[in-house]
């Protein structure tokens, strides 16, 4: 599982935060990776766990994992819907489209 790490870079729009040994966090990653390769969209993974990770993120989505933001916005935990997941994915690919 990756660490998002600080750049200039802009964040990517699908963020999956989990945890290692986690079955929930390994379908979802399944869920995720599929939705984001069909419309073309940069994800994240975040272990919520990981040594130096923000204890924010543990407060805010350790019991909850898997959950996944597009955008910066929670569309699920526990199970990921990919139809949710995509309508969400696709809803932010076309601001994206709009602004550019």
């Amino acid at each position: 599982m990756g660490v998002v790490t600080t750049s200039d870079a802009p964040a990517p729009p699908v963020v999956l935060y989990g945890r290692a040994g986690c079955h929930l966090c390994d379908d979802a990653r399944a869920v995720v990776e599929a939705v984001c390769a069909e419309a073309g969209v940069a994800w994240a993974e975040v272990d919520v766990d990981a040594p130096g990770a923000d204890p924010v993120l543990r407060e805010q989505y350790g019991e909850y994992v898997p959950v996944v933001t597009v955008g910066g916005v929670q569309q699920g935990f526990w199970r990921v819907d990919a139809r949710r997941l995509a309508r969400a994915v696709g809803r932010i690919s076309t601001a994206r489209a709009d602004l550019g």
